[in-house]
């Protein structure tokens, strides 16, 4: 009893020093913000309801800033998750070396972002290589950072540094479903593109949920490139919810920075709970 007891207490402990720190370092820095949102101003101010919600919704910047953040998810999300999941499928049928393919796809997440600038200035710069290769074929350049062409750029800087992440947790589900499965759709018949949708996609629900989780969460992490490749105020098409509350930090206007803020979490919690109860929904 009293060895059972010595094995229980460091486990609660190391639970209240984690949630501890959640509290003080995450929790308490947003309910404070969040009452800011409700306020004319930081310093002695006065409660003002949702005028700053209102007033949030008629702002141009922060408009455009939320319509480029929802296209830049629903493209790059979607289509990074299918091209993980085709990387992790045809490693998982490799027999040898499967780790090597999948480290060289996991090299981008350990090149810092500051780094990389260099490397895709060089590429998509009006003077770079890209447009470079565009002149010897006798095309016309692209001004792929300062017009609508620097969504794709985004995109593609996204899925570069990401692919490798979701393609190893897609590995992990592939390699929990077992091989009785396959070898009985066999038996009955079953084709490649029937025993994916009925075993293989069906058995992967609980990762994907995961994996979609990860990658919204990642698409606003993208920021930093876009940042150090084009600033504060980049083309508007890839102006992001960051840049408009980034830029309200350093005017000190909080109101506007703290109800962006409410806003975007209260959109991440509410998409999370309804991949979890679809999570439970399927899995019946």
């Amino acid at each position: 009893m009293n060895d059972k007891k010595l094995r229980i207490e460091p486990a609660i402990l190391f639970i209240l020093l984690g949630s501890a720190g959640l509290a003080l370092f995450y929790i308490w820095p947003f309910l404070l913000s969040l009452w800011y949102a409700f306020m004319d101003k930081p310093a002695n101010g006065s409660f003002v309801g949702l005028k700053n919600f209102i007033d949030l919704f008629h702002n141009k910047p922060y408009l455009q800033g939320l319509r480029n953040t929802v296209i830049f998810i629903g493209i790059s999300v979607p289509l990074g998750m299918s091209l993980s999941l085709i990387v992790a499928m045809l490693i998982h049928r490799v027999k040898n070396h499967k780790e090597l393919f999948a480290l060289i796809f996991l090299i981008p997440l350990v090149i810092p972002s500051g780094s990389m600038v260099f490397f895709w200035k060089a590429l998509f710069l009006n003077e770079g290589s890209i447009n470079g290769i565009l002149n010897s074929v006798g095309l016309h350049e692209v001004n792929w950072l300062e017009s609508s062409a620097a969504l794709y750029v985004i995109i593609l800087i996204f899925l570069w540094k990401n692919l490798g992440y979701n393609m190893v947790l897609f590995m992990a589900g592939l390699h929990n479903i077992p091989k009785e499965y396959y070898e009985a759709a066999a038996v009955d018949g079953s084709n490649a593109f029937q025993t994916f949708f009925q075993i293989t996609l069906p058995s992967l629900i609980p990762m994907t949920v995961l994996v979609v989780i990860m990658s919204v969460i990642n698409s606003f992490k993208v920021f930093k490139e876009i940042y150090l490749i084009t600033g504060s105020y980049p083309h508007k098409s890839i102006y992001m919810l960051q840049h408009f509350m980034n830029n309200m930090f350093y005017s000190l206007n909080y109101q506007k920075l703290t109800t962006a803020t409410s806003i975007m979490v209260l959109i991440i919690t509410l998409l999370v709970l309804f991949l979890f109860r679809f999570e439970r929904r399927a899995g019946q």
